[in-house]
């Protein structure tokens, strides 16, 4: 019996040798830093892997989560200032910026439940997280969990994908066209919410269209997107017959962000604030 119990204890942690051997091949957590394991976990909610976004955001939470609540109570609200001091609360950031991407996993898979918990852990645990966009700007988490909780609570489908201003601005053409105009107010006014500032900085900073080839028209991201969501947003008041609040948003693009240009998928740019007044034109003669 006793050399029965040996080999079944032998067995056993070469089972438990194989499994975590296999886990480690399975997911490759690189470097384990926090900014690493946040990478790997929104390339795995990409490609809908619900297994790999939870093995990468988990080994960050298991990692960091002392130091991000640490960061959070030294904090009385969201560090402000250069990139650096913001980037200096990493794993504050870092294991928000996993939560969310957890839920927003568990939100595509139909697991409302644990989608709600993960959200609610960032806004209760760590609300003062930011999370960097690659295109140039931060983001806060906490803030965007609350959004998602309140529409699964009032059953909405409405999804702002990674609230970029180009996911937000072709959402709103989907929305328009097919004629979901209650979607289409709120794709913009979230665009408008998030980058009508930096719209501003970059119409402030130009005496002309800029023109020098692709790569610089679209540097100006903001502005480009802003100003095609308020002709979008025209469109979608004149098709209800709202010609008061058509004329607002056609007059916005036309005054305040007169440089911003529309990229077709067709494969050119046109301008919005020539559609735009042109539109006025129209509503005039009728």
């Amino acid at each position: 019996m006793g050399k029965r119990i040996a080999l079944l204890t032998i067995v056993m942690a070469l089972a438990v040798t194989f499994f975590v051997q296999h886990d480690a091949a399975a997911y490759n957590f690189g470097d384990y830093r926090s900014a690493t394991l946040a990478t790997k976990g929104w390339e795995a909610l990409k490609a809908e892997d619900l297994e790999a976004v939870l093995a990468y955001t988990n080994k960050c939470l298991e990692l960091y989560t002392d130091p991000a609540k640490k960061m959070q109570e030294s904090l009385m609200e969201y560090p402000t200032g250069k990139d650096e001091e913001i980037f200096s609360y990493w794993a504050l950031n870092d294991v928000a910026t996993c939560l969310f991407i957890q839920g927003e996993a568990y939100r595509q898979k139909g697991m409302v439940d644990e989608a709600k918990a993960a959200y609610q852990r960032i806004i209760d645990e760590f609300s003062y997280g930011q999370c960097w966009d690659v295109g140039g700007w931060f983001w806060k988490p906490a803030e965007a969990a609350r959004e998602k909780v309140a529409m699964i609570e009032s059953g909405s489908d409405l999804d702002f994908g990674d609230y970029s201003s180009s996911t937000l601005t072709t959402k709103a053409w989907e929305a328009l066209n097919s004629e979901d105009y209650d979607d289409v107010m709120a794709y913009t006014d979230k665009c408008i919410e998030l980058y009508a500032n930096k719209a501003k900085e970059m119409q402030d900073s130009l005496t002309e269209y800029a023109w020098e080839d692709h790569e610089t028209i679209f540097s100006y991201w903001a502005l480009n997107d802003i100003g095609t969501c308020y002709f979008i947003r025209g469109e979608a008041f004149r098709k209800q017959g709202k010609t008061g609040e058509a004329k607002g948003a056609y007059k916005t693009v036309a005054d305040d962000y007169f440089y911003a240009q529309a990229w077709d998928p067709q494969g050119w740019f046109w301008k919005p604030a020539e559609g735009a007044q042109q539109k006025l034109e129209e509503i005039a003669g009728e």
